[in-house]
């Protein structure tokens, strides 16, 4: 669910083009997301930012995720922020400054509940901290969609919540199937039950491998490399 989608604090890259199957990627572009251009030199500094943060952190939170992730990691918010503008659009929804701030201190307090700091907590998500500012935006577009479509009133029921879920992941699948986006595979694919960018080895195969598990691992659902919508 959107308004708690983020779930903070419970939990050399070389450049060069290549074309996916989608079509050719614009030269030094990580992305292409609708009319917009991710430029491999926003995603490299934002990776920069997200490695010197979890150096730091690492010894105090828990980060799910290693070293080499962190790309994928940092792209992965980078495309969330252009989906999560264009659910606004597509539902004519405005946020001013003071509704992402206020979004934002919300959020600080519901992370500081678990004794970390809302940057440890961003870190521990793959969400570099000085993209908290537009993270603030993200949340309260969030927060304006799932009032609007539940009326204000949290559902009470699963059977509720479950019909809710469906209804925002089809407005964040229409807003995403529209700006038909682009990963370079370079960095990646674009998993879309996610909208999370994972190893480009999956969008060769169309899934993961299919070697047998071991008797203690838990399988791991096949990434959704097209929307569903």
């Amino acid at each position: 669910m959107l308004r708690t989608s983020m779930k903070l604090a419970v939990a050399v890259l070389a450049a060069g083009t290549a074309v996916s199957a989608c079509g050719p990627v614009k030269m030094g572009a990580a992305a292409i997301v609708g009319n917009q251009r991710i430029s491999a030199a926003t995603l490299y500094g934002q990776a920069a930012n997200l490695s010197a943060a979890y150096q730091k952190d690492k010894g105090k939170t828990q980060i799910p995720y290693a070293t080499s992730d962190i790309p994928r990691q940092a792209l992965s918010w980078l495309v969330r922020f252009r989906v999560r503008e264009a659910m606004a659009s597509r539902n004519g929804i405005t946020v001013t400054p003071g509704g992402a701030q206020r979004a934002l201190a919300a959020l600080t307090a519901q992370v500081r509940q678990s004794g970390i700091s809302l940057s440890e907590a961003a870190v521990a998500s793959g969400l570099p901290p000085d993209l908290l500012t537009e993270l603030g935006r993200y949340q309260a577009i969030g927060s304006v969609l799932t009032n609007r479509l539940d009326g204000g009133k949290a559902p009470t029921t699963t059977a509720a919540q479950q019909a809710l879920n469906a209804r925002l992941n089809k407005s964040q699948c229409l807003a995403s199937k529209g700006l038909d986006i682009t990963i370079n595979p370079q960095f990646g694919a674009l998993d879309y039950s996610q909208l999370a960018v994972v190893p480009a080895k999956y969008a060769l195969s169309g899934a993961q491998p299919s070697a047998s598990p071991s008797p203690t691992a838990s399988a791991s659902p096949s990434p959704q490399l097209t929307p569903a919508c």
